[in-house]
């Protein structure tokens, strides 16, 4: 995986898939030299580089963001240094939030005591998706969450209610890479306009910014990059309907990048908008056949791993085959880092293994 950098406040990752947008790139308020208009311009596709976790807690958080917000914010930095540790390796994803609004200092909403503060945790695995949403006065609470349990899909019974109304959260922070602010902040702007239930917020880091705008949804979990308005407005709009959308898809949490891939090229051959339908059984590593492509010469296929994904879909069994390849030519995966070669993740074959009907 790529790192990525920082940029202004107010102005990953794997790439893999297909990188159709449908949108005019020259309208880009932003010099063709940023990691966003790069990775548009290479055509580098997006499936497969979502970020990978099972639940994501959600924490409200106005002000302005550093590129680690949990620790360069006004949230308490020692907190959230404990929250980052204590949800290590557990499938639980941090995310701080704030209401849209022209200044990163006015992202509460009227009358609000600046001390209270919403909070959100959303499980993503298919056919146990849940949105559980709270408001806390203390912060120091949320360390006496059980993050193995809610990785694992176990529904908080001691606090706040369950609301599965979906969420959509926009990346805003300009402090990891100016174009998620650029690009992000005035995207969130206009949904808080047409949805003003409160459903839509800025966030801190949904990974990728080359992909920017990016969003994920919850609770399914399926991130999206390179939006316009009318592409997160139909996005969130078929959420709130039950449906997911494949275009500008990243993937699934729930899944790793060759889940996130097969999940997608399963469900654009069977044309399957249910979100919970299409389930990743199995990922496993597969080596690599010479004849896979025979137009690519040995020697270049040390650089491509492969790997085989199982999954389901109503009744019907897949098996996805892929590989890991590098990009070429290197190019910045966030405007303040070096370039680098990253990889992507392609589709080579899949196979329906039990007939339909």
């Amino acid at each position: 995986m790529t790192n990525e950098g920082a940029a202004s406040e107010d102005a990953g990752d794997n790439v893999t898939g297909r990188g159709r947008t449908g949108r005019d790139a020259t309208k880009r308020p932003l010099p063709p030299t940023a990691c966003s208009a790069l990775s548009e311009a290479l055509e580098e596709p997006m499936a497969g580089t979502a970020a990978n976790a099972t639940t994501w807690l959600c924490i409200e958080q106005s002000g302005p963001y550093g590129a680690d917000a949990l620790t360069e914010s006004h949230f308490d930095p020692v907190l959230g240094a404990e929250l980052a540790a204590r949800v290590k390796g557990t499938g639980v994803r941090v995310q701080l939030i704030r209401r849209p609004g022209r200044h990163a200092d006015r992202h509460l909403d009227e009358g609000a005591h600046s001390d209270r503060r919403a909070v959100y945790v959303a499980h993503t695995r298919p056919g146990r998706t849940w949105i559980h949403k709270g408001a806390f006065d203390d912060l120091t609470k949320l360390l006496s969450f059980d993050f193995e349990a809610l990785a694992a899909g176990v529904e908080p019974q001691t606090w706040g209610s369950r609301d599965d109304t979906p969420l959509m959260l926009v990346c805003s922070n300009g402090r990891r890479d100016v174009c998620c602010a650029v690009l992000g902040r005035p995207i969130a702007a206009e949904l808080a306009r047409r949805y003003p239930d409160g459903t839509v917020w800025e966030t801190t880091h949904t990974g990728g910014h080359r992909l920017a705008p990016t969003a994920v949804v919850l609770p399914t979990g399926y991130l999206y990059g390179r939006l316009d308005i009318e592409h997160a407005d139909r996005v969130l709009s078929q959420a709130r309907r039950g449906l997911m959308v494949v275009d500008r898809c990243r993937g699934r949490s729930t899944w790793t990048a060759p889940g996130q891939v097969a999940e997608l090229a399963v469900r654009e051959l069977i044309d399957e908008p249910l979100p919970d339908v299409v389930r990743v059984e199995a990922e496993e590593p597969g080596e690599l056949a010479v004849d896979d492509d025979p137009a690519i010469p040995y020697a270049a296929q040390s650089d491509r791993r492969g790997w085989r994904v199982r999954a389901s879909a109503a009744g019907r069994e897949f098996v996805v085959w892929g590989r890991e390849e590098v990009l070429r030519p290197e190019r910045r995966t966030s405007c303040a880092k070096a370039p680098v070669t990253p990889t992507a993740h392609q589709v080579t074959r899949v196979e329906e293994t039990t007939p339909a009907g």
